[in-house]
């Protein structure tokens, strides 16, 4: 295995201790085999000997997909490096939806039965950049805008991105130093998906820099942290219990903290499957026109102090 500068290895080190502080005994590592993920095992493995596992998951969507599956698998051999091959494929549907969701269910999976830390993956710099973008274009909030968070749960599974701040280009560079020829997913290249189409505009466009635009997505990140504590203090300071349920204090807060508060009351009183989206919206505009309306099982009692408690089962007719 050659990864020829040491800075990059200690880069990589700093990196993932900034998210994750020492790293434990053992985690896992996702690789598709393609050239970022394959860089992101060269530097875990140099960086970590003897602490990391790999898994690759197989969709079977192409005919491909085993023989890249098993060549990973080959990689991680050769170097000592447990690997595993998870299968799934997703249901109809969005399929590039379907797939990631799949794939973070089987991965949580493995983590677990494997008794890991975390899971890393190799999302980078241009990665964020052409999320910031694609966000944008569809109108996103700033939640959305934030971009690809470097640490985050999905289904209980904890994921850290520790190449946000690494270029594309310099991730290829590691893998042809390592003299690996690495798998090309050509779904990358696919102008059905909107990534795919995005991605090709970029790379004509000199006047947009991915590194700026990461550093706005960053700053956006930070801004929706911020909200989301003081959301919290307002839900300590302004929730009190009433029969069955809560109360919530929305005097004077400004819309925006409103939505947020009323969503995280769902989340207390929902925490299974939270309502989102503009069945939230709807509830809102009912709470603050002092009305009372239902929503996902519960009922919300509007005015200046937001009741909410569970509602009755419906009977029966």
């Amino acid at each position: 295995m050659n990864i020829a500068l040491p800075e990059r290895v200690e880069r990589f080190r700093a990196d993932l201790a900034a998210l994750a502080g020492p790293a434990p005994a053992a985690f896992g590592v996702a690789v598709s085999g393609g050239p970022d993920s394959l860089a992101l095992l060269l530097l875990a493995a140099a960086a970590f000997p003897g602490q990391i596992e790999a898994a690759t998951v197989d969709h079977r969507l192409r005919p491909e997909s085993a023989a890249e599956a098993a060549f990973v698998g080959e990689l991680c051999a050769a170097r000592g490096i447990a690997h595993a091959t998870l299968t799934g494929a997703p249901v109809a549907g969005n399929l590039q939806s379907g797939a990631r969701a799949l794939r973070y269910d089987l991965l949580g999976q493995w983590v677990r039965d494997r008794g890991l830390a975390f899971l890393l993956t190799a999302h980078h710099r241009d990665d964020q950049a052409e999320t910031l973008v694609m966000r944008l274009q569809r109108g996103a909030g700033l939640a959305g805008l934030a971009g690809i968070r470097p640490r985050v749960a999905i289904g209980g599974l904890s994921v850290l991105r520790p190449l946000l701040g690494w270029r594309r280009a310099e991730l290829a560079e590691i893998v042809a130093e390592a003299g690996l020829m690495p798998v090309e997913d050509p779904s990358n290249a696919d102008d059905r998906y909107d990534r795919a189409r995005l991605r090709k505009r970029l790379a004509e466009t000199d006047w947009l820099d991915p590194p700026a635009l990461a550093r706005s997505a960053a700053a956006l990140a930070e801004a929706e942290q911020a909200l989301d504590w003081t959301v919290e203090q307002l839900i300590a300071e302004r929730t009190g219990s009433v029969p069955g349920g809560l109360s919530f204090d929305a005097t004077g807060l400004p819309a925006e903290l409103r939505r947020r508060a009323l969503l995280r009351l769902l989340a207390l009183l929902v925490p299974a499957d939270p309502p989102r989206g503009d069945a939230v919206q709807r509830l809102l505009a009912a709470l603050e026109a002092g009305e009372t309306a239902t929503l996902a099982g519960v009922r919300c009692e509007g005015g200046p102090v937001w009741r909410l408690s569970p509602a009755p089962p419906r009977r029966e007719p």
